[in-house]
């Protein structure tokens, strides 16, 4: 009886002065301890004379992709040298895998190569990428503003029903956070404001602080950023999915434009529920600081109503109002525009999300500071 050994080994027999007899035996299994093909390589080496090799699997127990490893390499080795290799004593598992894993020959330069990019290179490939960024996104803005006109003149395409559900997303179901984050906003000024005015005795007019920030500017940022990190990130995913899915190819298939049936709706929720979250959260910051400047400052509640109506003129809310509209939009817009760029794999959704909100933030505080400088120029 032939004792046969678990673990794996490798023995070479000659049989005729150009023929090596490789015999497999024990288990070829990953984490035994493999012999590794350098053994076969220096006796190749060793063999000036050898065109061909065989193998005898008699005593061979098991095997498993650490075997078929080892035979990749011992044929490129072969096929280096121009020495021929019988696969004929190989079982038959082994045979067909061998021939799937060389049925097509590897390319050459397939393989990613990790040369170092020069800086220069770099630069000029970023300033082409942000022109190239640029173009698209004025082009998709000219598109948005064609299917504005459409819609004024009663020729834009899209469904009703979508609009109401896009108002109801971007509106009611978005009043939780900004109710909170609103509220802490006002408690943070006030509280801020309080420290400093407290040092003069003048507490009376952290009311007119938090009610011009919040009235003015505060209260459509903070809904503007809370919507563009919300709603901007839900239409870039929706839009990035429908791209993915090549449900908006198949829109274009049918004659259908998807800036009037997905964009514009979109555009027109945002645009219209925007200054409604603005009032609402103008009215939760002043209620921050009134929960600050009554049980911190020990103010009187008509007092500090009556200082915040006295302080806020009406020019303040429809600025704030002018905010929000143009938030609503600049918001819309980014998003939709990311989602229609999204690449065609699962992984640039999530980047088209990312961007989208980003890119909301940003249009966010440029078109801030630009409403702020034509307010000032206009004296308001």
């Amino acid at each position: 009886m032939v004792n046969t050994p678990e673990k794996p080994e490798l023995h070479w027999n000659r049989k005729e002065h150009d023929n090596l007899i490789l015999r497999l035996a024990g288990m070829w299994r990953i984490g035994k301890a493999i012999p590794s093909s350098e053994q076969v390589k220096k006796e190749i080496e060793g063999s000036s004379d050898l065109r061909r090799i065989s193998f005898d699997t008699e005593r061979l127990l098991a095997w498993d992709s650490s075997l078929l490893t080892f035979l990749v390499q011992l044929e490129k080795e072969c096929r280096d040298r121009a020495i021929e290799t019988d696969r004929e004593g190989l079982p038959e598992g082994v045979q067909r895998l061998l021939n799937l894993a060389t049925a097509v020959p590897a390319k050459k330069d397939a393989r990613r190569t990790s040369a170092k990019e020069s800086l220069l290179r770099r630069v000029g490939r970023q300033v082409l990428d942000f022109g190239h960024g640029s173009m698209e996104m004025l082009a998709f803005i000219g598109e948005a503003f064609l299917a504005l006109l459409k819609l004024m003149s009663g020729r834009a395409r899209f469904r009703r029903s979508d609009l109401f559900l896009f108002m109801q997303q971007s509106g009611a179901q978005a009043l939780p956070i900004v109710s909170l984050i609103s509220v802490l906003v006002g408690l943070i000024l006030a509280f801020i404001g309080a420290v400093q005015l407290a040092l003069f005795g003048a507490q009376i007019y952290v009311a007119s602080l938090v009610g011009i920030s919040m009235i003015r500017v505060m209260g459509a940022v903070m809904a503007g950023v809370i919507m563009a990190g919300r709603t901007g990130a839900a239409f870039a995913a929706q839009l990035g999915t429908m791209t993915v899915n090549e449900e908006i190819d198949a829109l274009t298939t049918l004659g259908i434009s998807p800036m009037e049936f997905l964009v514009l709706p979109r555009m027109l929720a945002l645009f219209f529920m925007m200054p409604l979250l603005c009032i609402y959260a103008d009215l939760m910051g002043v209620l921050g600081g009134l929960i600050v400047g009554v049980y911190m400052l020990d103010l009187n509640f008509w007092e500090y109503v009556n200082q915040t109506r006295a302080t806020v003129a009406l020019s303040n809310f429809w600025i704030g109002l002018t905010h929000a509209a143009v938030f609503g939009i600049l918001i819309a817009l980014s998003g939709c525009l990311r989602g229609m760029q999204c690449g065609r794999s699962a992984s640039a959704v999530g980047l088209a999300a990312t961007s989208a909100v980003v890119t909301g933030i940003v249009s966010i505080v440029v078109a801030t500071a630009i409403i702020t400088v034509i307010c000032d120029i206009l004296g308001v």
